[in-house]
């Protein structure tokens, strides 16, 4: 090998985002392995001179009393016609050649030396995804198979199945699409980027990008319960003495979570302020339903919510998905009933309590 074909090589790599020890240790496999094939049973490694483009091979064999196996054994009379301290057992490794290695060995050697280059750099490009691992990225639908998405992400292809979408969500090829990279994982095929749209963490971090006091640290969203395409409920919590949490999230004229509801495809989203309270808490995860009481068993982590009977439906939800989310946000067992007194609607939640934003129709 030539120092102008290891410049060559180094440039390659440098193109593919490879640096400089990789390339060459690369070089060295693959001059290896085409070497080891030709002559079997040895145990050959290769040294690249990067600053002259020579090439050293060296040989280890085990020093045996019979040899067995020609090529990776020699005897005890052989070993020490070279080094007079040898002994059985030990691994000697002599220098064999150097230059010249053949066509056929170049021939090979370029081939596996292409094929390790090739998965080196879908090894960094996987490492590089992995370490982003909960963070939004943005893509464009290349394919879309039974609302099964791939994406092109930039340096590779992501994976965003129809499990990880929302009902709400609807893409066609050429969409620019976000969702949270949910795991960088091995499957049968090699490595896979795994997407989502579906995950809680989703709405979380759309926050995060539209709210810059979550970035910063004054408002810290501490709880988050989903169903997708239906509703998201999200406990946030002001760490600024006189800052308003759910006022800051929701934005001038609602303009922060409009945001988020429009990218979730319209799902109805509750912004909840924290209480330290379990009572006060539980009632204002029930938005946006009006609560009378709340009377909680700590030790059993259970509630009993009485509400006006005509909010009842309300608070329990469609399908119990109030009373549910609810449940999840806030960690306790909620059994809600009614005061049977048919009261007229409770005014509508003050100081910032909770905000409930719906998508339009």
């Amino acid at each position: 090998m030539s120092k102008e074909l290891v410049g060559a090589l180094v440039q390659l790599g440098a193109e593919r985002g490879i640096d400089r020890e990789s390339v060459l240790q690369a070089a060295e496999e693959a001059y290896a392995v085409a070497l080891n094939r030709r002559h079997s049973s040895a145990d050959i490694h290769v040294r690249l001179d990067p600053e002259t483009g020579s090439m050293r091979v060296f040989r280890a064999r085990r020093v045996v009393e019979e040899v067995l196996v020609p090529g990776a054994e020699w005897t005890l009379a052989e070993a020490q016609a070279e080094h007079p301290e040898a002994a059985v057992g030990a691994l000697i490794e002599t220098e064999e050649m150097n230059g010249d290695m053949g066509r056929i060995v170049a021939a090979q050697a370029r081939q596996t030396l292409q094929a390790r280059l090739v998965q080196i750099q879908r090894d960094q490009v996987m490492r590089s995804f992995a370490e982003r691992e909960g963070e939004i990225l943005t893509g464009v639908v290349m394919r879309v198979d039974r609302r099964n998405l791939v994406l092109d992400v930039g340096r590779a292809e992501a994976y965003l199945p129809s499990t990880e979408l929302s009902p709400l969500d609807t893409f066609r090829i050429g969409e620019n699409v976000k969702a949270l990279l949910l795991e960088v994982r091995t499957t049968v095929r090699g490595p896979e980027i795994l997407l989502t749209r579906s995950h809680k963490n989703f709405v979380k971090k759309l926050f995060e990008l539209e709210v810059p006091e979550i970035g910063t640290g004054l408002v810290e969203i501490s709880s988050i319960a989903r169903e997708p395409g239906h509703r998201s409920k999200v406990i946030v919590t002001a760490h600024q003495v006189g800052l308003d949490p759910v006022g800051t999230v929701v934005g001038q004229r609602g303009a922060r979570v409009q945001a988020v509801v429009e990218e979730l495809g319209g799902e109805k989203v509750d912004i909840i302020a924290f209480a330290d309270d379990p009572a006060e808490m539980i009632g204002r995860a029930l938005s946006p339903a009006p609560v009378i009481s709340v009377v909680v068993d700590e030790a059993a982590k259970a509630a009993v919510v009485t509400v006006p009977e005509h909010a009842l439906s309300l608070a329990i939800g469609r399908e119990g998905q109030n009373a549910r989310l609810a449940a999840r946000l806030t960690g306790y067992r909620i059994d809600i009933a009614s005061d049977g007194s048919g009261t007229p609607p409770a005014a509508e939640p003050t100081d910032g309590e909770a905000v409930a934003v719906e998508g339009e129709a």
